[in-house]
Parts: structure tokens; sequence; C-alpha cells
């Protein structure tokens, strides 16, 4: 048996047990990925996969533990590559950061400037995306640390800590009859063309709670994945924005102002996840400390080892 087969299963079941998909990600050939599978199945003498014909229908009982067994390997594997990295490439190399717009426009520039200016040979690459997709790709290793406000406690294989708690505020135009009012309330909101986060996206859920608590059914006339797509559109008048504050600290246009909505829609809580199990490099730590002066790398490792704290803020 070798790491080729073990990669090959795992990407096969990752892949909902497509081998053709499988063989795309792993950049070869189907037949390829088929045949490694069956010789590591004969090797062990168990059926890893159930087949109907030479279509792969399930994961069979054994495939299973086998799963499992292989995710070991393969997460000690990478343990390997990034303790040789550190020791013999004196910190330099790649740091794979995923993470929504909202955190990689307004949260993670001063922090990952600040860790350049630290380690000056460490190439960052930023991958933003969806939030359970930031939380995949940390699982998969395509990402050494993920940052978003959504979906990442939902999975238990990875380790998340809390960095900052922010509300939402509402922008909206200074003429609009709202921006004079010392305390605006859902009501006020639920006659008002809205423009704001899709529902995955940057604490979208606690809006659509707070709404329905109330019995209210939110005029929402454009989702939006970007908080700057979001101003965009206000200022043309579509309707008023909903944006998390951090996309308000650079100041707004002199014909928006801002209003605060944490006593409507409560705080959210950005946190970081981390793949449970992996070793990190130090510029790893470092950054998560830059982030947020919550974190430190004590609390990570303590974290990362298992021990039972509430990390909550």
């Amino acid at each position: 048996m070798n790491l080729h087969q073990f990669r090959f299963v795992q990407e096969a079941a990752r892949r909902q047990l497509n081998l053709t998909e499988a063989a795309k990600a792993l950049h070869t050939s189907q037949p390829g990925v088929s045949k490694a599978i069956l010789e590591l199945e004969d090797e062990l003498g168990v059926d890893i996969f159930a087949r109907h014909g030479k279509r792969l229908k399930r994961i069979t009982e054994p495939g299973q533990h086998v799963l499992k067994s292989i995710e070991v390997i393969m997460r000690e594997v990478g343990n390997l590559k990034r303790i040789g990295e550190q020791f013999s490439a004196e910190d330099s190399g790649t740091l794979s950061i995923a993470t929504t717009h909202t955190q990689a426009r307004y949260v993670l520039p001063t922090a990952v400037a600040r860790l350049r200016e630290q380690y000056p040979k460490v190439t960052i690459s930023l991958h933003q995306a969806k939030p359970d997709e930031v939380a995949r790709m940390v699982l998969d290793e395509a990402a050494e640390i993920g940052m978003a406000t959504e979906s990442l406690s939902d999975y238990p294989d990875l380790v998340t800590l809390p960095c900052y708690e922010w509300q939402h505020v509402l922008v909206l135009p200074a003429t609009h009859p709202l921006a004079s009012r010392e305390r605006i309330d859902i009501e006020d909101l639920a006659h008002e063309p809205l423009v704001t986060y899709h529902p995955s996206f940057t604490g979208r859920s606690r809006i659509d709670q707070a709404f329905a608590a109330r019995r209210l059914q939110p005029r929402i006339v454009l989702e939006a994945m970007d908080s700057d797509i979001i101003k965009t559109y206000v200022r043309l008048g579509m309707g008023i924005g909903l944006v998390a504050e951090m996309a308000t600290h650079e100041g707004l246009p002199p014909e928006l102002v801002a209003r605060p909505c944490g006593h409507l829609f409560g705080r959210s809580v950005t946190r970081i996840a981390l793949k449970r199990g992996a070793w990190l490099r130090h510029f790893v730590y470092r950054l998560a400390e830059l982030v947020s002066d919550r974190l430190t790398r004590e609390l990570i490792e303590r974290a990362m080892s298992g021990q039972a704290e509430d990390y909550g803020l």
C-alpha cells in the first residue's frame, strides 16, 4: 500500500464517489484512480466501496474504518511536511488563508501586512469563499487557517476560536427620514426596501431570525456577498443597507450615514478555524495573534490539544 492509494480513496469519498471528479481533482485518469482503489482493497482483503457494475454506490462498514485511518495518516503526512518546512526553510513558504470577503477586505489587511513585515519570506495565498467552503478548505488542507462568522463551529473536525464580536449597522442616505431618528425599531425596517447579505454570509441568519421573531416579513430587494456592493446599491437609491460594522470603519461617502443595529439583531462572533490535529507553523500562530488580541499561541495550543475549556467571548 502507498500514499497514492490512500489519496485516491480519500478523494473518491470527498467527491461523493464520483471517480471522474476525483481524477480531475488529482490530475490523473479515472481508470488510474479505479485501479489504485482496487489494488488497495485486494491488499487489505476488504471492499472499501460497494459497487454496481463499475460505479461506486456507497462506502462499506469496513470502508468507513479504512477512511478514518487514511484521514489520520494523510493528516500526519501533512504535519511532517510542515515540520520540515519550518525547520529547514527558515520560516518561508506559503500560508493559505480561507475566508469570506468581509474578513478579507476589512479585517485581515492590517494583520497580513504586519505578518509579512515579520516573516518577509512567507507568501500569503488568500482564498475568498462562502463560510461552508471556508470550512471545507481547512478540512481538506487547502488552507491552514480559516476565518468566517457563519458555519465554522458546525464542523467537529475543526478547532474554532472566537476572534471578535461585531454588530450590523444600517447604511442609508443622509436625507432618509430614519437618519434623524434616535432609535430605529425593526418595525421601521419592515416597511423599507432592504439591501443586505446573501443568507449564508455575514450574520444574515440573525437578521432573518429577528424579523421572524416579530412575525414580520422583510422587503429584501437585493442580496449580495460583498459589503461594498451593498453600499453601492444604497447610493444608487435601491434601498437601505444592512452591513457588518467593519464595512463602515473606513468611513462612508458624505451622502450616506450609518446607524448601529445591535439592539435589533444582537451581536455576531467571527471565528478562526484550524484542522483538529494539524501541526501549525510559527506564522500561523502569529497571524491568529495579529487578528485578535484575545488569541495567544498558548491558548491555541491548549485548544488544539483537546483541552476542554470554554473559549466563548
